[in-house]
């Protein structure tokens, strides 16, 4: 059995973000209902409708009239990936979730595999494609992506925005997704202490439509790697970060001041010199990152919001 089935519970969940793929949904529906077929057990493919304005909605309708195993979400406009996976983990009801794009660049063929790599006592399985199908530019901003994550979280994996991925229920359950998140899924996971694995799959050629993504991601991703940071490393203890700047800040707008005076001690003008406005504004900037970091504290201490630690196994 691929999964923990709980009597007539569900033992697989497949979810699916969609966003305008019409042309592609048979073809994807034909291939999962193919594999499910081959690893037996209870499953449920979870198809959210991202908002589409092709006829993808009509086509789901379709699938879900035909095949009870398909349950369809349609959010009201299009939020985004993180959005439509939180609403489909949400409802996934399976011991084992797995994800994958709607645009058969993933192959649902690998799916025995990742629920073979799960059995061998991990949480969360992600895919790498190693050979990209994808105009160079898409795999250069996708390799430059993944050496940064990987050397900021110290997560050594090679794909972390592959949305192909098998999760253990307890992952899901306590992840919080939103804004564009779901590129830092295993980041997430692995500083809650879940057991991260990566396997290689296949990838494919998009073959309808056109990507939804170009170079207008890079700022967000940006602002997004620094979230994680700041979720992973300075939730329970934000002084941490804003002190440290503070710090720095201000040391080196006092060692600025303490240079400007020993010059005015010994006769030299210093009203006018730009760098004395400079050396102000650090000193006065360092000390307000200290104090917001000491009112961030009092904030998480009073709110709880440091969190229970994440607690694998209990034995009593």
């Amino acid at each position: 059995m691929y999964a923990e089935d709980r009597g007539d519970g569900i033992g697989l969940s497949i979810v699916v973000p969609v966003f305008n793929e019409a042309e592609s949904l048979p073809e994807l529906y034909a291939a999962l209902a193919a594999v499910l077929e081959s690893v037996g057990g209870s499953s449920e493919l979870i198809f959210v409708d991202d908002g589409s304005t092709d006829a993808s909605f009509e086509i789901l309708k379709g699938l879900h009239d035909k095949d009870q195993r398909v349950k369809i979400i349609q959010l009201r406009r299009n939020q985004g990936k993180a959005a439509a996976l939180a609403v489909g983990f949400r409802e996934a009801t399976g011991e084992v979730i797995m994800t994958l794009d709607g645009d058969l660049q993933d192959d649902p063929i690998e799916i025995p595999k990742f629920l073979r790599k799960l059995e061998e006592g991990y949480d969360l399985v992600s895919g790498w494609k190693a050979q990209r199908r994808d105009p160079w530019s898409r795999r250069f901003l996708s390799a430059l992506f993944n050496y940064v994550t990987a050397f900021i979280t110290g997560l050594r994996i090679h794909d972390f925005n592959c949305g192909f991925k098998a999760y253990r229920r307890a992952v899901v359950s306590e992840l919080k997704l939103h804004g564009e998140l779901h590129r830092f899924i295993p980041a997430l996971a692995s500083w809650r202490g879940f057991r991260i694995a990566e396997i290689q799959v296949k990838h494919h050629p998009r073959r309808h439509g056109k990507s939804k993504y170009g170079v207008e991601r890079i700022p967000g991703g940006f602002f997004d790697l620094l979230t994680v940071i700041m979720l992973t490393r300075f939730t329970a203890k934000p002084l941490h970060l804003f002190g440290l700047l503070g710090v720095l800040l201000g040391f080196a707008g006092m060692t600025i001041m303490g240079y400007l005076s020993l010059g005015w001690f010994l006769g030299k003008w210093i009203g006018t010199r730009p760098i004395l406005l400079i050396g102000a504004v650090l000193v006065i900037a360092g000390i307000q990152l200290i104090s917001f970091g000491l009112v961030a504290e009092m904030i998480v201490y009073a709110s709880g919001t440091q969190g229970d630690p994440p607690v694998r196994t209990i034995l009593k």
